[in-house]
């Protein structure tokens, strides 16, 4: 396998550079349009846009590709049949750190992952993914995302979307220029330089096409990064849980959703499992696809006689007609591996489930009534009651209280008892096992977990503390 991954890598790092080449060329281009001469100062500007391109790439990768969706982090508390799966498939492929796991309020069924060195790398899945998918479905996808991080894909995708961004931003700065009337004040003052005005109206004309086929290029050459990648990771899925069907049934599943991920991007379309900006299964099968036809990679996983490396190469080449991986990384590979039988088991999460870390990270109050119905009490709710839609009973908001030791005897003057800051403890009882919230005195929402076992917990907005009994 670290055969296949080096090739992979040299391809990576052909396709970057060349779209460095392509960017540039238009750098240059765009300097050239502004004066003559100005070809350097275009370099330099291509340069200037592609660092603070690459500063938060290093910076901010994650804010970066998540921009504009609703996730939160996950704790094992949070999802531990979730975390049981990715640490399965953690330990399969090998991976030394356990990823972060990222889950993303979406009904659009969707996974990808990301990280530029492997104490930061991230596994994101969406809400719909999660109580849609099967357990051996989610494992399938899980075990494919593990394999893009086991086989460093996602720096060079990522590194390769920053530079991508570069290309169009600087096209789209000299298209804006050229609008405004740039292009005819540099006809004039060429009309003026004489004998030099063909040389530079060839440069001119070479940089024109750039910059109208530049960015369509170097899109090109981004999901050439993609498309091999997504076959050799299929591969590794199928290795890693021994049920190449599992994946594929997955793979059915996402295309056929009739919605589209909602936060997803041109740029960042390469790094999902299944093209993101396409429903249904519409997603066309050209060189300007981020991802190869997702029915294809369907009939490769369902021709394998085994779940092996060399089982899905036989497949690859009876389906697609050509090579997937080196003589070396199939000398390691057994043919006609045995696949395990089917799991059966169903969605590990109900979708009212997937949401609950949301309203957590919110600040909600989960109350409870006797027949059945669960309230979430928004963070700042004013009133100590509320009403159930369902039934009508008017319940509890659960709140911390005063202990009843905590009063100070009175002052000998008459004076009203002083309270020390922050003030007296407060004192709460639990009602069950699970994740459960109550109220601070001072309004804010505290979040107790089914691992939580202190006696006391602290409030970070009043700085009071809250005995936690049994």
């Amino acid at each position: 396998m670290w055969e296949q991954i080096r090739a992979n890598r040299r391809r990576a790092v052909a396709l970057i550079t060349l779209m460095g080449m392509v960017l540039l060329i238009i750098g240059y281009a765009a300097g050239e349009f502004f004066a003559p001469g100005g070809g350097v100062l275009g370099l330099g500007c291509a340069l200037v846009i592609f660092s603070i391109q690459l500063a938060v790439y290093y910076g901010a990768a994650e804010t970066m590709l998540l921009h504009g969706a609703n996730v939160v982090e996950l704790k094992r508390e949070d999802s531990p049949r979730l975390f049981n799966i990715v640490e399965e498939m953690r330990l399969a492929s090998g991976l030394e750190f356990m990823p972060k796991i990222y889950l993303i309020d979406d009904p659009a069924p969707n996974a990808f992952s990301m990280g530029r060195k492997p104490d930061n790398y991230v596994v994101a899945v969406t809400s719909g993914l999660v109580h849609r998918l099967n357990r051996d479905e989610l494992e399938g996808v899980i075990a494919h995302e593990v394999a893009h991080l086991k086989n460093h894909d996602v720096q060079f995708m990522t590194l390769a979307a920053v530079m991508l961004g570069s290309i169009v931003i600087l096209a789209a700065i000299v298209r804006q220029w050229l609008w405004f009337g740039g292009g005819r004040r540099r006809s004039r003052s060429e009309s003026r330089g004489g004998g030099g005005g063909q040389a530079q109206l060839i440069i001119l004309a070479v940089g024109l096409l750039f910059l109208i086929l530049g960015p369509l290029m170097a899109q090109i050459l981004y999901f050439a990064c993609s498309r091999k990648r997504e076959f050799l990771a299929d591969a590794c899925g199928g290795q890693f849980t021994r049920y190449p069907e599992g994946l594929a049934s997955a793979l059915e599943k996402i295309s056929a959703a009739s919605a589209t991920t909602s936060f997803a991007s041109q740029a960042t379309a390469p790094l999902f499992i299944v093209n993101p900006l396409y429903a249904g299964g519409n997603e066309p099968d050209s060189v300007f696809s981020s991802h190869p036809s997702t029915a294809e990679r369907i009939r490769i996983l369902r021709s394998m006689a085994g779940s092996s490396l060399a089982d899905y190469e036989a497949a690859y080449h009876k389906t697609a007609r050509g090579t997937l991986f080196s003589s070396e990384t199939l000398g390691t590979s057994q043919a006609n591996a045995a696949i395990r039988a089917p799991s059966n088991e169903g969605p590990i999460e109900t979708r009212h489930d997937t949401r609950a870390p949301f309203y957590r990270a919110r600040g909600h109050l989960q109350v409870k009534c006797d027949c059945g119905m669960e309230i979430s009490v928004p963070e700042g709710y004013e009133s100590d009651e509320i009403t159930c839609i369902r039934c009508g009973s008017v319940l509890p908001v659960p709140a911390a209280s005063e202990t009843p030791t905590a009063t100070p005897p009175p002052t000998a003057a008459g004076l009203p008892p002083v309270i020390p800051f922050p003030g007296p403890p407060l004192q709460y009882r639990r009602s069950g096992a699970g994740w459960e919230s109550f109220r601070c005195a001072c309004g804010r929402t505290i979040q107790l977990s089914p691992s939580f076992a202190a006696t006391h917990i602290h409030c970070d907005d009043c700085g009071r503390n809250i005995e936690i009994t049994s």
